[in-house]
């Protein structure tokens, strides 16, 4: 049991404002309450945002030289790294991931991605000189937006505050980071990282809060930018109020993605393994999962029954145990909503070939790993985001098809293309209208990178030097021409 009192403010650890309003945070696995933090209050959000405001505006951190907020950035990713058992232990207790593939995965990719912000910094073009007309000299500088709210989701936590941190620090911004309530313990050791990092008073402020808060952190004029990340319904209000005051905003939003299948493509056991994996690693519980497999019609059958066997394969259990695949999903209201689209495609005609039901676990908020064969693109399994471990197999009859589907999505976050000819898996990635697609690989996203989504999957990018622009304002200066 993990009880805190406080919160991450200004360099250091303040008492909340309410010593009664808690979040009191429930293993998905056991059912217990592992920990309790304050929830967030009006008076402590004007406490966060005031903190960052006064470090970007009178604190050393935005004149700072470029190298050394990037040594404090890498020195940040160090921090977390020795921390990495402690991390797994809290995520795995709070978020149900199995443990054994947290170091490697959530914990590691968080380090990866802000050591790869580090490196992109080194060599992004924070002032560049180019001519003007009538013999006058520009000079263009890259010059950080200022507070930044970055408002992160329970299913990826500490990688995504990761993703958000990386630029934003890079650029000279100082941050509030509004964790999810379903998942804040684990920022209680991330806080402790950035003290021993460096990051000076008040560039990280952490603040656990419900939705009221975040929305007050939204509207609050002192802040500069938001980035969100989490479903297109709330990233739609997020937007619509950063959209009055003119403030900018990353929204990284839902997706419904496809693995496209090519005619070409030897199917092995171990790649319908990985064509599994994408759509359900984390239990399903990725904006980026590849949940739609478009094949061939002439191998429907010959896929499906590959990817039947990889999905009963699958563990699902206690995540501490070093035998476990598939943990549960984070909530009970979280079961109900994936279990209500189980029963919506057997009643709309889709096959169901293996899962649909609950493991024989208790307790703890467990869903079978699930397939549907002989899916229609229009079948709302199809069509909306399940958010669970459910996948279904949808038939094509040509190439021309198969992008056409792919492409038939109010989402396009993510994807993959499965092919033996990479040449053509290049090509055909390359007409899917989605922000990143893998070619043979369950994995659309690199550190080094840009990751976001086109139409409903959201707005501007992260990762990469897109990240960058997107943290950063352009200043342009204008020099007189010279006498000669």
């Amino acid at each position: 049991m993990q009880d805190f009192d406080e919160f991450f403010i200004g360099g250091g650890w303040q008492p909340a404002a309410s010593a009664t309003d808690r979040i009191e945070v429930v293993s998905p696995a056991s059912l217990e309450v592992v920990g309790s933090v304050p929830r967030a209050t009006k008076d402590d959000a004007d406490r966060a945002v005031g903190a960052a405001r006064a470090a970007f505006d009178r604190g050393p951190w935005p004149g700072l030289s470029v190298a050394e907020r990037l040594g404090i950035v890498r020195a940040l990713a160090d921090a977390i790294e020795a921390r990495t058992d402690q991390f797994a232990d809290v995520l795995c207790a709070e978020q149900g991931l199995p443990r054994r593939s947290l170091p490697a995965g959530q914990i590691s990719k968080a380090v990866d991605t802000l050591r790869a912000g580090a490196d992109i910094g080194d060599g992004y073009p924070w002032t560049a000189t180019r001519p003007g007309s009538g013999g006058r000299t520009l000079r263009v500088l890259r010059v950080p937006v200022g507070v930044v709210v970055a408002i992160v989701p329970w299913n990826a936590p500490l990688f995504v505050a990761a993703m958000k941190l990386a630029p934003a620090l890079a650029a000279g911004n100082t941050v509030v980071l509004k964790p999810p309530p379903e998942t804040p313990l684990h920022t209680y050791l991330l806080a402790e990282a950035a003290y021993e990092a460096g990051v000076p008073a008040g560039v990280l402020n952490i603040l656990p809060a419900g939705a009221d808060v975040s929305e007050l952190l939204v509207r609050d004029p002192r802040v500069d930018k938001v980035s969100f990340t989490g479903s297109t319904a709330v990233g739609r209000l997020v937007g619509a109020i950063c959209g009055e005051s003119l403030k900018r905003c990353t929204l990284e939003l839902g997706g419904k993605s496809a693995a496209v299948v090519l005619d070409d493509f030897e199917l092995t056991d171990r790649s319908a393994r990985m064509l599994v994996t994408g759509a359900m690693v984390n239990a399903g519980q990725v904006c980026a999962a590849q949940t739609r497999i478009l094949v061939p019609a002439g191998r429907h059958d010959e896929i499906v029954e590959a990817m039947s066997e990889a999905t009963r394969a699958l563990r699902v259990g206690d995540p501490t145990s070093p035998t476990t695949d598939i943990g549960p999903l984070i909530s009970g209201r979280q079961r109900d909503r994936v279990e209500r689209y189980i029963r919506l495609g057997v009643e709309e005609g889709a096959t169901l070939v293996t899962g649909g039901g609950r493991p024989a676990i208790e307790p703890g908020w467990y869903v079978q790993p699930t397939l549907f064969a002989d899916v229609d693109n229009a079948m709302t399994i199809a069509r909306e985001e399940i958010f669970g471990p459910v996948a279904a197999v949808i038939p094509y009859h040509d190439e021309a098809e198969a992008v056409a589907v792919a492409n038939d999505s109010e989402y396009g976050l993510a994807g993959a293309v499965w092919t033996a000819d990479l040449g053509r898996g290049e090509a055909v990635a390359a007409r899917i209208r989605t922000g990143s697609v893998a070619v043979n690989s369950p994995g659309p996203l690199d550190a080094y990178g840009p990751f976001g989504g086109f139409k409903n999957s959201g707005l501007g990018r992260e990762g990469g030097t897109e990240a960058l622009d997107d943290y950063t304002e352009c200043q342009t200066i204008i020099l007189p021409a010279q006498a000669n």
